[in-house]
């Protein structure tokens, strides 16, 4: 049985946003959230990869995708930075918490 790489990439794709999304509608802990959304944006990181395969312009995929990465380093270092502020004034990494920090 011959599978192909496009079929494979797919495959990756869904099970990486599946297991994301999941992982982000399940838990309520602040960092497996965010390690939540890394494992999506990983996925749409091979979907961009896929897609320039696709079209045969992979320079552009390529570029798109080391930019997704920079930002989505920017925004797991905001929200851990945030996750450690909450932590230090509510003793919790629980979303719950979050209700507290209400004036």
């Amino acid at each position: 049985m011959n599978i192909s790489i496009p079929v494979i990439a797919g495959l990756v794709i869904l099970g990486l946003l599946g297991i994301g999304l999941y992982a982000l509608l399940a838990v309520r802990n602040l960092i497996k959230i965010i390690i939540a959304l890394q494992i999506m944006v990983k996925g749409v990181l091979v979907a961009f990869i896929l897609a320039g395969r696709l079209q045969g312009d992979m320079v552009t995929a390529q570029s798109m995708a080391l930019v997704v990465i920079v930002a989505d380093t920017i925004v797991a270092v905001v929200g851990l930075a945030l996750a450690v502020q909450i932590r230090r004034h509510t003793g919790k990494l629980d979303t719950t918490a979050l209700t507290t920090l209400r004036r």
